[in-house]
Formats: structure tokens, C-alpha cells, sequence
């Protein structure tokens, strides 16, 4: 099992080593134009939403996202905490006087993370050398106060074709092992073995049955540690020009990364260089026990102006 302070030390490591690397000088304006804040949401058309109806065809439904839980492991240092409150009514006392009749209501308030748990990445997550999705420099957009540009509240609703790539089925195994890496050739094998094939805007899942096997036994090595895909597997999905790439993992490359590779630079080719949104955490389970590869998928997070995460619930149906 790998220490959390391994894996602090391990983002802190490649965030300085990446400095200068890559300059806004360097940087090309996004295939949308430069102005353009939501990337591959460009992707989402009523063509492609007509197109993902049609994959509904025995009417069943999904939710993608795990319980959220106070206490629950994350990427340090997230945490949820809630509280349920009746304001007004300690003491015995009801709402008589404020309704004219008995009443009695609970409220929840929270102190959270919006990147804990089942969560949407959007495009002002991470960057390289400070500079983010289509040139924008941090500098010009990070404020205390929220995102002025990128924020998830930008992002329109998802509505595509959702396919999975049972990693699982592919290697024979319950569950991938911390570490291991998914690389392109596993990818493609997998997708002609299983007969899966990714169009241009579509969401992509992959099962490693990481969380459904190590998060309720171990979930200290559930958040320490994981497999996932490779830089160079994340390179391959992105010539793809999918919505969206997501995983059964909280992070979705592979922990520690594989030799040669730079962690979590995965999220650097999807979000800085395509603008393509990152899942993490998807409960993908059902779907591999019962075989479904494609269905249509839907995801319309809560609006929090200038959020660079959402947690999220999207919904599987076919």
C-alpha cells in the first residue's frame, strides 16, 4: 500500500518538474477558437442527442455516481462533512407561530470538497506551468472567489452515446491491481474483443473493479493507490475526440505511474491540451456484470458558478 504522503509528495514532484515547460507563448488556441470555455462540450449537438434516444431500448437506468459519505476516503486533503439542522425549533418549539399551524422542517448544511467522490474535472482543474485549456494563464482567471472562466457552471448538459471498456474482462481478473497501467494496446484489444467502438463525442468508461472490491475492504489502499490508464493510453483516447473519459477510480491513471511515466499527466492531455472532461469514481459495476457496452448517457451538474469540480451523479440508460 502506498502512504498518502507518497502520493502529496509525487504531485508536488511532477508540478515542479513541469515548470517551463510549457509557456502560454508555446500554447495553441483551442479547434473552437480562442475565447471558447467549454472544449469538447462543443461535442454535445441535437444530432448526437437524437442519436443517443435511440440507444434506450429496454428502459433501464443507472446511477453512475457512489454514495458520498461523511468521513469517506479522497484525494487529500477533501473531505465532506454534513450536518442536518431545524432552525427555529430546538427546544421543543415548532413553526406554529411562523406558519399558523405546527410545522416542522430539517435543513443540510455542508463543508465539502466538489472534487470528492463521484466528480466532473472541468477544464480550470489542472494545467501545465500554470497555463490551462486554450492558453489561459492562471493569473488571468484563478480568483479566491470562483473561476472567471472554465467554471463547471459553463458546462452544458451531457448528453451522448456512453460506452464501457471492461478492463476486468480483458485481463481475467476481479480487479486490476494498484499500479497497473492500461496502455493502448490494452485498450484496443479490449475494445475488438468486446466489440467497442468510440465515435467522436462520446463518454468513455472504463471498469477496473477497483472500487467495488478495494473501497469498502481497504479504503486506505482504495485512495492511495489504483490502476489506470497510461500517458500514453490517454494520448490514444484523445485522437479519438471523445466528451469525456472517466474510470471506476479517483483518479483515473494508474498510482503510483508506470515507469517512465508523469502522474496524473493524463489530466493534462485530456483537460489542458483537448478540453476534454474527466469522470472520476464512476460506479461502473452493473454495467460490466451485465455486459452493457453502450448506452446513453446524462449528466447535468449542479451549476456552482466559477466550481473547477463538481460531485455528480450521472445516469446510465439502455
Amino acid at each position: 500500500m502506498l502512504s498518502r504522503n507518497w502520493l502529496v509528495a509525487a504531485v508536488a514532484t511532477a508540478a515542479l518538474g513541469g515548470v517551463g515547460a510549457a509557456a502560454a507563448a508555446d500554447c495553441k488556441p483551442s479547434k473552437w477558437g480562442k475565447d471558447d470555455q467549454i472544449g469538447a462540450a462543443n461535442y454535445v449537438t441535437p444530432a448526437r442527442v437524437l442519436a443517443a434516444t435511440k440507444l434506450v431500448k429496454l428502459g433501464q437506468s443507472h446511477p453512475l455516481g457512489i454514495v458520498v459519505e461523511p468521513g469517506m476516503p479522497a484525494f487529500p486533503p477533501r473531505t465532506v462533512s454534513l450536518q442536518v439542522v431545524a432552525p427555529g425549533q430546538h427546544n421543543g418549539r415548532d413553526l406554529t407561530k411562523d406558519f399558523g399551524w405546527p410545522g416542522s422542517y430539517n435543513d443540510d448544511l455542508a463543508q465539502l470538497w466538489f472534487g470528492i467522490g463521484p466528480q466532473l474535472d472541468g477544464l480550470g482543474h489542472l494545467g501545465e506551468s500554470n497555463v490551462y485549456y486554450n492558453c489561459n494563464e492562471a493569473k488571468d482567471f484563478v480568483a479566491l472567489t470562483g473561476l472567471t472562466k472554465m467554471g463547471t457552471h459553463n458546462v452544458p448538459p451531457m448528453v451522448a452515446r456512453g460506452v464501457l471498456i471492461d478492463m476486468t474482462k480483458h485481463f481475467g481478473v476481479p480487479a486490476l491491481a494498484a499500479g497497473q497501467g492500461i496502455t493502448p494496446a490494452d485498450i484496443d484489444a479490449a475494445m475488438k474483443a468486446q466489440g467497442v467502438t468510440i465515435s467522436e463525442g462520446d463518454v468513455v468508461l472504463f471498469h477496473t473493479g477497483w472500487t467495488d472490491t478495494m473501497l469498502p475492504k481497504d479504503p486506505k489502499t482504495w485512495v492511495s493507490s489504483e490502476p489506470g490508464i497510461t500517458n500514453a493510453a490517454a494520448v490514444h483516447l484523445a485522437k479519438f475526440n471523445p466528451l469525456a473519459v472517466g474510470s471506476d477510480t479517483w483518479g483515473l491513471e494508474a498510482v503510483p505511474p508506470v515507469q517512465g511515466d508523469k502522474v496524473f499527466y493524463g489530466h493534462v492531455t485530456f483537460l489542458k491540451e483537448n478540453g476534454i472532461y474527466i469522470l472520476e469514481t464512476m460506479n461502473t459495476g452493473r454495467l460490466a456484470r451485465e455486459g452493457v457496452k453502450e448506452f446513453m448517457f446524462v449528466l447535468g451538474q449542479a451549476r456552482v458558478k466559477g466550481a473547477v469540480q463538481m460531485i455528480i451523479n450521472p445516469v446510465a440508460m439502455w
